[in-house]
């Protein structure tokens, strides 16, 4: 199965609930019209791409269907696919890596697949020729650490740890030591999910980052919050809480196999403007994918496929 037909069958739900929403309001409304408009917008709302998101992209489909002169409700397909598309590459989804080791820093709340997304990160990162480290910094359940410990053994990357319940700042510093002896290519580090006390998990990502900071000045600092695509409107909160403990550079967003709520990815990147950079696809150590944003949107909702107007 290639990319695309791997991440347009792990869209399936999603795909299904927008394109039946929308070929609904299309097959009942064949003009363009404001009631139209209300009608696409409540869809887009159920679709869970959130209240502000979905008022800003039918306010930008009011503005083409009147600059394009638009009459057929069937030709918002396209422009709705467009604008989709633009929302999702304002900004840069790239990964950045560079300097020894190149630094990649994971958090978000016990549960969204972290441990999972980290193993499936440094299987990739280790298909592609790189050396990988995996930090154990999750020192707050032993569990995390063990669990953490048997993905890094499934994808051939070493990993630090220390006991339950070390600080992990000290887990961080001997890791990036590690790694600069070593000359490894990408650290990934692990971090406590710990939400309910926000104060605490805020110092504590902060005091890892200074470390990463000061120990490796010349490389790349990428933070990448993990969301679980199937928790909708909540992953959405998530991301608001974390980015006021961290500076986000990236999310990661799993589960998306399993949801119809995948139209999240525009809620956070249009109310919070944090890009995807990772998407998991499937539950096998290969099912994560970089993010492209164009081939996302195609998948949920292509202009090509035809719509069967009454």
């Amino acid at each position: 199965m290639g990319l695309f037909d791997k991440l347009k069958n792990s869209l399936s739900k999603t795909r299904e609930s927008i394109n039946e929403k929308f070929n609904t309001v299309i097959k009942t409304f064949k003009r363009i019209d404001d009631d139209l408009f209300d009608e696409l917008e409540e869809a887009l709302i159920t679709a869970d791409l959130g209240v502000n998101t979905s008022m800003d992209i039918i306010e930008r489909l009011r503005e083409a269907a009147d600059e394009k002169k638009l009459r057929d409700s069937y030709e918002l397909k396209g422009e709705l696919n467009r604008i989709m598309s633009e929302i999702l590459t304002e900004g840069d989804n790239s990964v950045e890596l560079y300097g020894t080791p190149a630094v990649i820093m994971v958090i978000g709340v016990n549960g969204v697949g972290k441990t999972t997304s980290i193993g499936k990160l440094a299987a990739m990162y280790k298909n592609q020729g790189k050396s990988v480290l995996i930090a154990a910094a999750d020192t707050f359940r032993a569990a995390a650490i063990d669990q953490l410990e048997v993905w890094a053994d499934r994808a051939g990357a070493d990993i630090i740890r220390q006991q339950e319940g070390s600080d992990p700042a000290a887990v961080i510093f001997d890791a990036v030591n590690a790694a600069k002896s070593r000359g490894i290519d990408v650290l990934l580090c692990d971090t406590a999910g710990r939400l309910h006390n926000k104060k605490n998990l805020m110092a504590e990502l902060k005091k890892i980052y200074r470390i990463l900071d000061r120990e490796l000045p010349d490389s790349s600092k990428e933070v990448l919050l993990v969301l679980d695509a199937t928790t909708g409107q909540n992953a959405v909160q998530q991301a608001e809480q974390f980015k006021e403990a961290a500076d986000i550079t990236g999310i990661i967003l799993t589960k998306l196999d399993g949801t119809a709520k995948g139209g999240i990815v525009l809620a956070i990147k249009n109310d919070y403007n944090i890009p995807v950079k990772f998407i998991g696809v499937g539950e096998q150590i290969d099912d994560i994918e970089e993010f492209d944003p164009q081939e996302f949107v195609n998948a949920i909702i292509n202009p090509e496929d035809e719509v069967e107007v009454e």
